[in-house]
């Protein structure tokens, strides 16, 4: 289901027509922590199998979250940035705000995410240290290639 919040001049949507691929691959690649060299392709594929959120100055993206579900029981929150010239400005909190009002998100008993750095923003949410931390497990590959050769110094594809 589309979904659109507005609030001011910022327009938060869920039309995947809309979303600039660019900007976030290019974000994700470049600037993340947690994805960096990540390849646009496995980009495009995750965006295409998940929710997605985009923050909109006019026609420009300037942030963006991701969200993977069952839509009945579970939601993890990924991929959340805001690009630097829209920081401090509540974008990141008007997307957040979007992702927990979307009616495809509502009702589902365990929502997760990952921050190393916002905290903060994602307690204004609901969200919370995990009550059970000895519980969580995962698989945790290696870099990207890409990211993976730059840390070596090598050139990069």
């Amino acid at each position: 289901m589309l979904h659109e919040c507005r609030p001011a001049d910022l327009a938060i949507i869920t039309d995947p027509s809309r979303l600039d691929l660019d900007v976030i691959h290019g974000f994700l690649s470049r600037s993340s922590y947690w994805a960096a060299g990540i390849p646009r392709e496995l980009v495009a594929r995750a965006l295409r199998h998940s929710t997605c959120f985009g923050a909109f100055d006019g026609n420009e993206q300037v942030g963006f979250a991701r969200v993977i579900s069952d839509h009945a029981t579970f939601a993890y929150v990924c991929d959340v940035f805001v690009l630097d010239s829209h920081r401090g400005r509540g974008v990141g909190k008007q997307l957040m705000a979007a992702v927990k009002s979307h009616p495809d998100l509502q009702g589902l008993r365990r929502w997760v995410l990952f921050t190393r750095d916002a905290h903060e923003l994602y307690r204004q949410f609901g969200f919370s240290e995990a009550r059970h931390p000895d519980r969580l497990m995962e698989i945790q590959s290696g870099p990207y290639p890409a990211a993976a050769a730059a840390r070596e110094g090598e050139p990069t594809a």
